[in-house]
């Protein structure tokens, strides 16, 4: 089985941003919704990295691109990738990733890492169904649940013992 890439290691990450797109357009294609150039072009700005980019930093960066485009419309943008399934919000930098597991129904798992702002989105079914066990436990029904850890990433940890 091929080592999974993470958004540490080295890998060819112009293949995350295709296969994005490729998700993408199969989502909106089975879900009948249009994948306008403007919701193309911000899915594709968030994964140009593996950091989470926040609504201005996206409107920045279609400004660079010649865009006129307005907060109101990265927002919507952004509302529509969040409805289908292809980005994730990170409460606690209020940003966007894009999801590695776009189509499956799921829950975010996330580590970010507080050094150089890498995230990583996990697949931890297990993890998902004890915070719902315990939430009925408690006759608590969640709507949405994210989970963020924040601590340090491989890279930045080898950094930190070569100071």
């Amino acid at each position: 089985m091929p080592e999974r890439a993470l958004p540490y290691r080295p890998h060819n990450h112009q293949a995350c941003v295709a296969q994005a797109l490729s998700d993408a357009h199969a989502i909106c294609r089975d879900d009948n919704a249009r994948l306008t150039p403007i919701r193309e072009r911000v899915l594709e700005l968030i994964w140009q990295s593996h950091k989470p980019l926040g609504a201005y930093d996206i409107l920045a960066k279609l400004s660079s691109d010649g865009h006129n485009a307005a907060p109101p419309t990265v927002y919507r943008a952004l509302d529509f990738l969040l409805q289908h399934g292809l980005v994730h919000r990170i409460a606690s930098l209020n940003a966007f990733v894009g999801c590695s597991h776009a189509g499956e129904h799921h829950r975010g798992t996330f580590l970010i890492c507080r050094q150089c702002g890498t995230v990583l989105e996990l697949a931890m079914p297990e993890l998902n169904q004890a915070i719902e066990s315990a939430a009925r436990a408690e006759a608590f029904l969640p709507d949405d649940v994210t989970l963020e850890v924040a601590g340090l990433c491989p890279r930045c940890q080898g950094e930190q013992t070569n100071d």
